[in-house]
């Protein structure tokens, strides 16, 4: 298949030296296949992490803060920095950046991420290069989270790309720590397994996202239809490489059907707030049926929560069937499980089966 739109996620580790700031060598060699990319026709779109740790040394931090205040101020010294070195680098190749600032937040509202996406459509349409950070200065669930993984993820949704790369310090996704002895390189994952979950190594000292994080925006880029390969900055030409179709890295298969960007947000976006059990008869009648969850298929209900919030939906055997948007608080839930009726506690388009 023939990339047409590319989304480079390039993560903290990836993109700052010894001491912490922002290499100017090691985001160069990245913004030259990004250039070289755009010449042939390429829409590219950057999703930069580093702004706080470009903030800490302006800021004389000597490690990265661990209170949230501290956090959101070394991103707002840091971002400008950063943008700054991003516009320099791709204009001494003739290209022009635009710099867009989003939370998770702005990929859940409907008309925010309409808003973004209109907005990036054109900034492709004019020949530049959207560098797309999380706006660290007001959001707090992506710093927490993990260094940009999941917002690259819903990101290359949002604009319909045909690969994502994830470039990391670390060569790919390795059988175990990559530093184990025996530990070999995952060259394909076609399906993410809670053994490959496991194998994940831990997170960096300047980042907040590891290799957990990395495999939790695959398995959401992977289920909205979005190839992706997890491969190392360092390593020459690797997204000229990836594009070209040749092995780098660790691949992962996209799911053969698009999921809607509303399913996507549903299914990882939108924090689950509780938990609803229903019985085998409801798992059959979700997974095989396509159907709605009724009141009558509901055991037990778990924590509390509000009409409207995301919930997951779990068998007696507590395995997760799928999440949605609930249409009762949970302390109607609680009244009318096991009722008889047509009563629907999740429509079928308020849900994603996991």
């Amino acid at each position: 298949m023939k990339i047409r739109r590319v989304v480079v996620k390039l993560g903290t580790t990836s993109l700052t030296g010894p001491d912490g700031e922002p290499d100017r060598d090691r985001i160069k060699r990245v913004t030259d296949q990004v250039a070289a990319l755009s010449g042939q026709g390429v829409n590219c779109l950057i999703v930069s992490s580093g702004a706080i740790a470009a903030g800490m040394q302006a800021l004389g931090l000597n490690g990265r803060p661990t209170d949230m205040p501290g956090l959101q101020a070394a991103a707002a010294v840091g971002q400008r920095r950063l943008i700054d070195l991003y516009a320099a680098l791709l204009g001494d190749r003739g290209l022009t950046v635009g710099q867009i600032l989003l939370t998770q937040d702005d990929m859940i509202q409907r008309r925010h991420y309409l808003n973004a996406k209109h907005t990036i459509d054109r900034l492709f349409e004019l020949g530049c290069i959207p560098i797309v950070n999380e706006n660290d200065t007001v959001a707090t669930q992506e710093i927490r989270y993990g260094d940009n993984d999941r917002l690259a993820a819903l990101v290359a949704n949002l604009v319909s790309a045909d690969l994502l790369m994830m470039l990391s310090d670390v060569d790919g996704v390795f059988t175990s720590h990559p530093d184990d002895e025996g530990a070999e390189l995952v060259e394909r994952v076609d399906a993410i397994t809670p053994a490959l979950m496991r194998s994940a190594a831990g997170t960096s000292s300047l980042g907040s996202g590891g290799m957990a994080s990395k495999l939790e925006a695959a398995r959401m880029a992977t289920f909205s239809g979005v190839p992706v390969v997890i491969a190392s900055a360092r390593r020459k030409d690797v997204v000229l490489d990836a594009v070209a179709g040749k092995s780098v890295g660790t691949y992962f298969k996209a799911s053969p059907s698009k999921v809607q960007a509303r399913k996507l947000w549903i299914a990882w976006a939108q924090k689950s707030r509780g938990r609803i059990v229903v019985d085998d008869g409801a798992v059959t009648a979700l997974t095989e049926g396509k159907k709605s969850l009724l009141a009558a298929g509901v055991k037990m209900v778990e924590g509390t929560f509000n009409a409207g919030d995301a919930v997951e939906v779990v068998s007696v055997g507590d395995e997760v069937v799928a999440k949605g948007l609930v249409a009762y608080d949970s302390a109607i839930l609680i009244q009318i499980a096991g009722t008889k009726g047509n009563r629907e506690v999740i429509h079928r388009d308020q849900m994603v089966l996991m």
